[in-house]
């Protein structure tokens, strides 16, 4: 089964807020597999102001943040409903690399798969993507709240 999320429903599944909510939609999502998120990355950002003037670049710690709200939405459809509630928090990330700059106009592609899924703890790999171009990529790792 896939799914689709527009901006209300993510809201109402993660607690991020502007300026830090950096999912704009759910393209696709399998529970317990996988997910396609995407942001519209625009000049009214507000890090852009300081990052960098005259030449603007997304940080590199907000796109493994878009990952990682991507691939919480993903941690919470995989969990079965009266397990859901809680918090996740993002708490460890290995084999990052990026590979081209973001800057305003592109469209990040986040694509996240599921590599393990428990009561405790979730990790899964992904890629982000602009415009079919690998521009970064890592493995996450999130606990849920106690």
């Amino acid at each position: 089964m896939t799914t689709e999320y527009d901006i209300r429903e993510i809201m109402e599944l993660l607690p991020h807020r502007y300026p830090l909510l950096l999912v704009d939609r759910i393209l696709e999502l399998v529970p317990g597999e996988k997910i396609v998120g995407s942001k519209n990355v625009t000049i009214n950002e507000p890090f852009f102001q300081g990052h960098f003037p005259g030449a603007p670049i997304m940080p590199g710690v907000l796109i493994v943040e878009a990952m990682a709200q991507t691939g919480g939405l993903l941690a919470i459809a995989s969990t079965p409903e009266d397990q859901r509630g809680r918090l996740i928090y993002f708490m460890g990330i290995d084999k990052v690399r990026f590979r081209k700059p973001v800057v305003p106009g592109d469209q990040l592609r986040m694509e996240m798969a599921l590599i393990r899924h428990r009561a405790k703890a979730t990790k899964m790999g992904g890629v982000v993507t602009v415009d079919g171009n690998r521009v970064a990529e890592a493995e996450l790792m999130a606990a849920w709240e106690r």
